[in-house]
């Protein structure tokens, strides 16, 4: 059983939930290290570590109290490195027309939402008929779009150019220093400004801008472990202050980077 779908092969899964739209709150989640596909439409809310998406050659993470929408029938694999991962996982049978129904979405939740959220946790994993919960999973749906915000760019894109996976793969590698572009154009066997042109064109956004992703998703990472302080991060991740590191921070995460002592 996955998310209350029985899991017929290593990536098909059979539906015989009766139900419309139901909710799997697990604690403590374990992944599956292989893409999957259900045709349930997928509202994931991570109340607890961190989960990495990954989606039709990109990578979405998904950090503490943020929301995933991922639609019907669409292949995708999650991995997480976090301590502890617990996710409110909602399943629905259709969904409204509306074009945001229909794409992978990313957002902070909300106050109002994450309460809706950890209210409907009472009909966990409950398969019988009730009214209040059919209704009220239908005002989560149909709310949704309203509560979506502008993606605050947690998606790492994969390039379909085999060229620059050595590229990406070095930055990885490599996070903490600043960008070598020539050793980079060398890699992937181009002249600089082919390099950045290509690089720009497959993934929609630039080497800088990849490099300051990798380093915030590892920094959030470190943060997940409250093992170092703000600035031991910052150092790790490659700022040379505490100060760059939150500027760099707040710009991909709309948010000021803070450890939770539990």
């Amino acid at each position: 059983m996955k998310c209350g779908l029985i899991e017929k092969t290593e990536s098909q899964f059979v539906d015989t939930i009766a139900k419309e739209a139901y909710v799997w709150c697990e604690k403590g989640w374990k992944h599956d290290d292989y893409e999957h596909i259900h045709h349930r439409a997928q509202l994931t809310f991570v109340e607890d570590g961190y989960q990495y998406f990954h989606i039709n050659q990109k990578i979405y993470l998904v950090p503490q109290h943020h929301v995933i929408w991922v639609p019907s029938g669409k292949a995708h694999k999650i991995t997480s490195e976090a301590k502890t991962v617990n996710l409110m996982v909602f399943l629905f049978k259709s969904v409204f027309e509306e074009e945001f129904y229909q794409n992978v979405q990313v957002f902070a939740a909300p106050p109002v939402l994450k309460e809706m959220l950890l209210y409907a946790s009472k009909w966990n994993q409950s398969l019988e008929n009730n009214e209040e919960q059919d209704i009220f999973f239908k005002a989560i749906l149909k709310s949704l779009p309203n509560f979506y915000m502008e993606s605050s760019g947690l998606e790492i894109p994969v390039p379909g150019d085999a060229r620059l996976i050595p590229v990406c793969n070095d930055i990885n590698a490599n996070f903490k220093y600043n960008l070598d572009i020539d050793s980079l154009a060398e890699k992937a066997t181009m002249s600089v400004r082919t390099l950045q042109r290509i690089f720009k064109s497959e993934t929609g956004i630039t080497l800088q801008k990849y490099l300051q992703l990798t380093r915030i998703l590892k920094s959030i990472e470190l943060i997940d472990t409250q093992q170092y302080t703000l600035s031991e991060i910052a150092y790790k991740v490659g700022y040379q202050s505490l100060s760059a590191f939150t500027t760099s921070y707040f710009a991909v995460m709309k948010a000021k980077p803070r450890i939770n002592r539990s």
